[in-house]
């Protein structure tokens, strides 16, 4: 008999190393990053036709990204994509396409309208944060970052978050500041894929079907479906942390 993932036991308390994802339950019904979620049952794409053209094109362009990379440069190409990686942790098929996601903003000039004063453009910051994590995977394993295991990987991207980077084309940037704008376009990238909905259960647009039991918190639309567990994935993630 498979495990039940309707109770939490299954669940690490702990943090002690790169999060095992593999515990989540596999997706049943639609596609989900790495074919895992809490959702198994759930494919938003099944409620396409509720969405008018507009949007419908739209979320369906973001399915499949593909094609040569147009703002980045090949040589970026390999950390581009395990930074991307590594950050959204997807370390398996299939992947939302985070980093043709990120490519296609910068290539159609689609920028977010602002930036730090005491940082260069956000398309300079991505070209240095690349160059960055390269430098320093090279000074730490000898070997380039796409090249790391997904610890080491990981490892680079904690000091990068924490502003600990230092040296190389990490003097040119407020490195906190530059974590922030990297993890922006990732995240914002990231869950406007409809895979990123079915992993959380995100019902997708709601323009023009609405909601029928809007601020009935206990009840679900008819085009939403039940978590597999009910554990609190926020309390989850800060009880292994302690």
């Amino acid at each position: 008999m498979g495990q039940d993932f309707r109770e939490p036991g299954h669940l690490p308390k702990r943090s002690t190393g790169p999060f095992d994802s593999s515990h989540l339950p596999r997706q049943r019904r639609g596609i989900t990053p790495q074919m895992l979620g809490r959702y198994p049952d759930f494919d938003v794409l099944e409620t396409v036709d509720d969405w008018d053209h507009v949007t419908r094109e739209a979320v369906l362009s973001r399915v499949h990204v593909s094609g040569p990379l147009q703002f980045f440069s090949e040589a970026e190409e390999p950390t581009l994509r395990a930074l991307c990686d590594t950050l959204s942790h997807q370390h398996e098929e299939p992947r939302v396409p985070v980093a043709e996601m990120v490519d296609r903003k910068y290539a159609q000039g689609k920028l977010d309208g602002y930036r730090y004063d005491d940082m260069p453009d956000d398309r300079e910051t991505w070209h240095l944060v690349l160059q960055g994590v390269d430098e320093v995977a090279r000074r730490r394993f000898g070997r380039p970052f796409h090249q790391l295991g997904v610890e080491a990987r990981e490892g680079i991207c904690q000091d990068f978050s924490e502003g600990l980077l230092q040296g190389g084309a990490w003097d040119a940037l407020n490195v906190k500041r530059a974590f922030s704008v990297v993890m922006r376009g990732v995240a914002s990238q990231f869950y406007s894929h409809p895979w990123a909905w079915n992993e959380i259960g995100f019902g997708g647009p709601a323009y023009p079907r609405g909601f029928a039991r809007f601020g009935l918190m206990s009840a679900r639309e008819g085009f939403e479906r039940p978590e597999a567990f009910a554990e609190d994935p926020v309390r989850d993630v800060e009880a292994r942390h302690e």
